[in-house]
């Protein structure tokens, strides 16, 4: 099923936006300073073999958090849970110290 709001871009085409200067970075879009420390301790994150479709009952303030913060909240909730996963496992190889 086609979403209406789905568009389709071709790399050609949002190159010439770039050029032209009509893309620009939202203005809440974090800043953050990539310093030396930083690299040392970066660490590459492959993308899962798949994703699993569910139908999941969240809090309504939660819900309303992630949202508000625009697109790719779905995303950003699943790279939470992602990241509270891997801290667990972490915390079981450490011996739950």
């Amino acid at each position: 099923m086609a979403r209406d709001d789905t568009k389709r871009y071709s790399l050609e085409s949002l190159r010439a936006e770039h050029d032209r200067g009509t893309t620009e970075t939202r203005e809440d879009a974090p800043v953050m300073a990539v310093d030396d420390d930083f690299w040392e301790t970066a660490q590459v994150v492959m993308p899962s073999a798949g994703k699993t479709s569910v139908h999941l009952r969240i809090d309504t303030d939660v819900m309303d958090w992630f949202r508000s913060s625009g697109r790719g909240h779905l995303t950003r909730m699943n790279a939470v849970l992602k990241s509270y996963v891997e801290a667990q496992k972490r915390h079981r190889q450490d011996g739950g110290r």
